[in-house]
């Protein structure tokens, strides 16, 4: 059996090692708060997963522990930045915040951030405003990276290109956290190395042919990652791709044209006060019947009832603060090697 760790234990110890690779108190505060968010959500890719990476990232310089961003333009409901590469987590929530701050006053806010570092999972910074009652969008992309052709093509050209939003309702907000493929690079990696295939055609070979095979976009010439829709649809995917690519790269007036070689992101986040729109209660009502009506739909499978974004992953929170965060099985292996390493004492475990 697997075992749980205490949820506290663990942030501490994310914390602590985020300390002792050199980042700064309020960078480990927001790394380790971000990382495991994503496993009590159950993005367990996009969690803890992601510590050992970035604390290499922080020993090669690819990822500074500390410093300050840089604005590049401000008008008062936008702002662009140059995050230095800074962690991405820590950005991301200084970038809510302001555009909260916006919103409070002109009803939205947006901020476009260049050469930030990896952001983690984007479902874990939707909860706090969402339950404020603030919408809130946040897009996501690499240009140092490519996994994703251009619909029809076989170059890899994209990253998954990530999106999400967190919704208000009265009860609890709806999560959406989807990308413009059919699959995300930590997916396709965690499958690579443990030598197994995936269920569906999600990838293509480097000539363009749809196989289940992950290691494809790890050899030498890559496959890719399909667009979300697949063969059929994959023009909706490679629409939103390059939604996200003028969100980010764009906005931020930074991207693939720079040649840019440093693992990372260009982010944009864009928040909504539903106030400025009229009464919180009138948007409520209106969400709260969709959601209504969404679970109440007859399911195709009895055992399977139909549910809205993020009510699963929040499910997952709910118990596993009570229990105690179950793991991935290959995420305390990878963190045990940092723990010994930097000589800390590692998370408890949950009897």
């Amino acid at each position: 059996m697997q075992p749980r760790y205490d949820v506290d234990s663990l942030l501490d110890c994310a914390k602590t090692l985020c300390l002792k690779a050199g980042m700064s108190d309020d960078c480990a505060h927001n790394v380790a708060t971000v990382l495991t968010e994503g496993d009590l959500l159950g993005h367990d890719t996009h969690g803890l997963n992601l510590l050992k990476p970035y604390l290499n990232a922080i020993k090669s310089g690819a990822m500074l522990g500390h410093g300050n961003l840089k604005e590049l333009a401000a008008r008062p409901a936008v702002a662009s930045w140059d995050g230095n590469y800074l962690p991405g987590p820590h950005l991301t929530l200084q970038a809510i915040e302001t555009a909260t701050s916006m919103a409070k006053k002109y009803g939205t806010g947006t901020v476009a951030i260049r050469r930030s570092s990896h952001i983690a999972a984007l479902a874990a910074y939707l909860e706090k405003p969402a339950r404020e009652g603030f919408l809130v969008q946040i897009v996501c992309s690499d240009p140092s990276v490519a996994n994703v052709a251009p619909f029809g093509g076989t170059e890899p050209l994209f990253t998954p290109n990530p999106m999400a939003w967190g919704i208000p309702t009265s009860h609890d907000p709806i999560m959406i956290d989807i990308s413009a493929s059919t699959t995300t690079v930590g997916m396709s990696s965690r499958l690579h190395q443990a030598g197994e295939t995936g269920i569906h055609n999600w990838w293509l070979d480097a000539e363009g042919n749809p196989c289940n095979n992950p290691s494809v976009i790890f050899e030498n010439p890559p496959g890719s990652l399909q667009p979300l829709g697949g063969l059929d649809a994959g023009h909706k995917g490679f629409g939103l791709a390059l939604f996200v690519e003028a969100m980010t790269s764009g906005l931020g007036g930074h991207g693939r044209m720079d040649g840019v070689d440093t693992w990372g992101a260009n982010v944009s986040v864009q928040v909504t006060d539903i106030e400025a729109f009229g009464s919180k209660q009138s948007f409520y009502k209106q969400m709260d019947h969709l959601v209504e009506q969404c679970v109440k739909s007859r399911p195709v499978n009895d055992d399977i009832p139909v549910r809205v974004p993020g009510q699963r992953g929040l499910a997952y929170k709910k118990d596993q603060l009570k229990n105690g965060v179950l793991l991935h099985k290959d995420i305390m292996p990878a963190l045990r090697e940092v723990i010994t390493e930097y000589r800390i004492e590692g998370p408890k475990e949950v009897s």
